[in-house]
């Protein structure tokens, strides 16, 4: 009896021993085969440097579906992973409508920070209910707050792919965020001006947006006619030139700023539209306009970087709606009609860039050719299959949503609409006459990079009642379009030092149960984990009376 009772101290003591140095030493181990719950270097980086408490609420909690459990449970495990790198890592789980007496001002109250609810549909003992779900994370740290968006809509996407697409995003929308609050000097976006370039209020919620992760300044390249020298000083005190949708062409001295400034290792983001034709012109009682080339005076310089912008107009089947009123007065209807010169764009998921976006919107895209050159170049995006180029000028009417499209002409299409360029690059000027004396000509440059778009309008967001609405979002429809994500990654990865926006490569696979087969073999399963548990207590149960009857005779 004394020994039984020396074991069971000794024992207990022993398990006290393990949790106390367990408390010291903690490890966990990733069994998972796609690796998600192991953290990438970039994203442990993010955290490192955290001196006092980042609380996290997640806005994912109460009355949830299945595919919503299982996207709160992945995103608990991904937070204790960051927290176990850096105990200031605080999180929990909240529901923002529980015990509120006034559920609708409350919704307006979160809609009102930007924090969009997804309305999901509820099935508990037989009942069906449509729930508010607010799928997102606030992170705080010291006086700032940056929203994490933890659901990933994709245009057509099953529940299994929502949920995978939402998981694989966890890690960068969290490693993001923690950059954000964490940045220290803020990179230098310019906003080149000058020639006839979007004004900022179309710009405004992208440069809005992108203020968490840089400084953003205007340049106007007017002044380079009297003080060449001084402009390309200003130049280059930015990180990144922006041009989104020059009208203008450009004169050759602003071309060698600009080639300058590039040569020497400024990045740079363009957005051009090498035809001229807007939706608006059409609203007219012809309904008719002339699709015209513009001329911008670039096809040299970008043909040095293996680039050649078409004069053409992207025709899609795979198309973005537009809105078009018929009636007159109160009895006047809305109705949205196919338009295919606004491809709906899908992204090949083969780079960091555009890598889990939603489809995207072009309106009024021209393609571009890539050439042989010294340089690497990545195509980023690309019509669908089913389209077609058409050349200009050329006339563009209204009435063509009356007229069904040939398929038949549709039949060379992926004409590509965005391409990063990457190398070593050489001036656009080598070995040609100078426009400019400059005090230093830089003829051969560092590693760099550049993205060229062929729709200026790809950054440009609608206006209501003065004020700009989201950059990706259609009022005339209420479509959401993965503009403005695909816009910040293109910064991200022209500008990312740290090799954070690759964590968006990474794949993760969630399994799922098949619900057809749950619902052919239900009964089966239910007889097999039911039943044979019976089965088998009555069976063992049977043997010791049987064993202990011969033995013992009893």
């Amino acid at each position: 009896m004394k020994r039984s009772l020396l074991s069971i101290i000794k024992a207990v003591v022993l398990l006290l021993i393990l949790n106390i140095l367990a408390s010291f030493f903690y490890a966990r181990l990733d069994l998972t085969e796609d690796n998600r719950y192991t953290l990438s270097t970039a994203a442990l980086n993010s955290v490192g440097d955290f001196s006092a408490p980042v609380i996290i609420d997640i806005l994912l909690d109460g009355n949830l579906p299945p595919e919503f459990i299982k996207l709160k449970l992945e995103t608990r495990q991904l937070l204790e992973e960051f927290a176990s790198e850096n105990k200031n890592i605080k999180f929990n789980f909240v529901n923002p409508l529980e015990g509120a007496t006034q559920i609708d001002g409350v919704i307006t109250d979160l809609q009102a920070l930007g924090l969009t609810p997804t309305n999901v549909t509820v099935e508990q003992n037989g009942k069906v209910s449509q729930e508010i779900i607010f799928p997102w994370a606030m992170v705080n740290y010291n006086n700032s707050t940056v929203k994490v968006p933890l659901l990933k809509n994709k245009l057509g996407a099953t529940t299994e792919e929502r949920v995978n697409n939402s998981v694989q995003h966890l890690e960068y929308a969290f490693a993001d965020a923690f950059t954000k609050l964490n940045i220290k000097e803020k990179k230098k976006i310019a906003i080149i001006k000058g020639n006839g370039e979007l004004g900022d209020i179309y710009m405004a919620d992208y440069l809005t947006t992108i203020k968490d992760y840089y400084n953003i300044g205007a340049i106007t390249l007017d002044s380079v006619a009297t003080n060449p020298e001084k402009v390309l000083e200003q130049l280059k005190g930015f990180d990144l030139a922006l041009i989104a949708k020059p009208t203008e062409a450009f004169s050759d001295e602003e071309k060698f700023i600009l080639d300058q400034y590039i040569t020497g290792g400024g990045k740079s983001l363009w957005l051009i539209d090498q035809v001229a034709m807007e939706l608006d012109s059409l609203f007219n009682e012809e309904g008719t306009a002339m699709a015209l080339p513009r001329n911008l005076n670039l096809n040299d310089f970008f043909f040095k970087y293996g680039i050649r912008l078409n004069t053409d107009l992207v025709n899609d089947l795979y198309f973005t709606q537009i809105v078009l009123a018929s009636g007159e007065g109160n009895s006047s209807q809305y109705n949205p009609v196919p338009w295919y010169y606004n491809p709906m764009v899908f992204s090949k998921n083969d780079h960091p860039i555009n890598n889990n976006l939603e489809a995207l919107r072009f309106q009024f895209a021209g393609s571009l050719d890539t050439l042989a050159s010294d340089y690497k170049k990545q195509i980023l995006l690309s019509s669908s299959p089913l389209s077609k180029t058409e050349g200009v000028p050329k006339p563009i009417q209204l009435d063509i949503i009356n007229t069904p499209p040939d398929k038949d002409l549709y039949n060379d299409g992926n004409k590509i609409l965005g391409v990063l360029v990457e190398g070593a690059f050489k001036s656009t000027f080598l070995n040609r006459v100078k426009p400019l004396k400059l005090d230093k000509i830089v003829d051969q440059g560092p590693e760099n990079k550049m993205i060229v778009l062929t729709d200026g309008d790809l950054i440009r967001n609608q206006i209501r009642n003065g004020r700009p609405l989201e950059l990706g979002y259609d009022k005339w429809t209420n479509n959401f379009f993965g503009n403005k994500e695909f816009l910040i990654n293109c910064l991200n990865y022209l500008l990312d030092d740290t090799g954070l926006i690759n964590i968006r490569n990474k794949k993760v696979t969630i399994p799922f149960l098949d619900e057809e087969k749950i619902n052919d073999q239900k009964t089966k399963w239910q007889l097999i984990n039911i039943g044979l548990p019976l089965c088998l207590t009555f069976i063992f149960g049977f043997l010791i009376h049987t064993i202990r009857k011969k033995k013992y005779g009893v």
